[in-house]
């Protein structure tokens, strides 16, 4: 009876956390210097959102541009790795004050999302972005596949910040 009752307190203390950590917005890296965060990423993984259904062969291309904004180019492959790619453009501005950390991303006038680089490689080779919100969550990576070591790493980190890996679909590009 003892052991019931310690494994039924454990279990509710987990669930309790678990739903006060998707009220906390997720910690975000310390700064992004844009210019070495631009260039092209692949998603490795992320929580699967419509816009994004049916893709294959994710990527995003970021351009620092002279009025300190970044240029978004996003495609994939839809239907298979060898499917039509469909792309949209896209612009993201750096929140003031967040040390280029939170960006405001906006595909749609006059809409806008947040854009949050909650973890970074010194090197910039790999980030993942989420928001306020936990619902969105992507890996990316400089190359379309990452070292087991890396992904272990930043899967332990998200795990530490409240993130629900069950939820992550791992990107397709072969």
């Amino acid at each position: 009876m003892k052991h019931s009752k310690a494994i039924f307190l454990t279990t509710f203390q987990l669930l309790i956390s678990s739903c006060i950590m998707s009220q906390i917005p997720p910690t975000v890296t310390d700064t992004i210097d844009l210019q070495k965060y631009s260039g092209k990423w692949f998603e490795i993984a992320s929580y699967p959102m419509p816009f994004q259904k049916d893709c294959y062969c994710v990527t995003a291309d970021y351009t620092l541009t002279d009025e300190g904004y970044v240029k978004v180019f996003n495609s994939c492959r839809k239907g298979s790795v060898n499917g039509k790619v469909k792309s949209i453009t896209g612009k993201a501005f750096p929140v003031k004050e967040t040390n280029n950390v939170k960006l405001k991303v906006q595909f749609f006038w006059p809409f806008k999302s947040d854009y949050w680089i909650i973890d970074k490689a010194e090197d910039y080779s790999w980030a993942v972005v989420s928001g306020p919100s936990r619902k969105y969550l992507w890996i990316l990576c400089r190359t379309s596949e990452m070292q087991k070591e890396t992904w272990h790493y930043i899967t332990d980190r998200l795990v530490k910040n409240g993130f629900d890996l069950d939820k992550l679909k791992m990107m397709i590009y072969k």
